[in-house]
């Protein structure tokens, strides 16, 4: 009985070992990567593009538009300035949505048309040969993703240790 004593407590101690192991801090199955698509919003596409793109079901999908040297997250509503014949107020949204086979993103919610009532400059600007990156990061993120910034593109990047220099480009259209 006594030299039985010394493995069963050996194994109870390993029990507790292998229990309380703590490294679940992120998705096993689940890596960072990203991905930019450049794409002209038509009337002939319906103002959106999609692009295909394997996801897992337990991925979160950040989808940024650049704007210049920055990135800007999306959804995003986008105010046109009075031009003056053409309608006040002008609105529209990127907006998109997403499967576990592709991504959308489209325009949304404008109240005015988009063919007719835009300037050249603006069409250029806003719906000609768009640039936009797909961030896909893992939804079961460590104990500190709820401190991340997810609007602040270069907060995502640098707490996902993302790296920029290995973005595919897909142009579509």
């Amino acid at each position: 009985m006594k030299k039985i004593l010394p493995f069963l407590f050996l194994a109870f101690v390993s029990l507790f070992i292998f229990s309380c192991d703590n490294k679940d801090d992120s998705d096993s199955d689940t890596y960072s990567r990203m991905r930019d698509i450049t794409g002209s919003f038509t009337n002939g596409n319906g103002y959106a593009f999609t692009q295909g793109i394997d996801i897992n079901q337990t991925d979160v999908v950040l989808v940024y538009r650049a704007a210049g040297n920055a990135w800007q997250q999306i959804p995003k509503s986008v105010y046109l300035p009075n031009s003056g014949t053409l309608p006040t107020n002008r609105v529209f949204d990127y907006n998109f949505v997403f499967d576990s086979q592709n991504v959308q993103i489209r325009i949304d919610d404008q109240n005015f048309d988009l063919g007719t009532q835009m300037t050249p400059a603006e069409t250029a600007s806003y719906l000609n040969n768009q640039r936009f990156r797909l961030v896909l990061v893992p939804a079961q993120a460590s104990k500190n993703a709820s401190s991340v910034d997810y609007s602040d593109y270069n907060a995502v990047v640098k707490y996902y240790n993302l790296d920029e220099t290995k973005v595919k480009n897909t142009k579509v259209n």
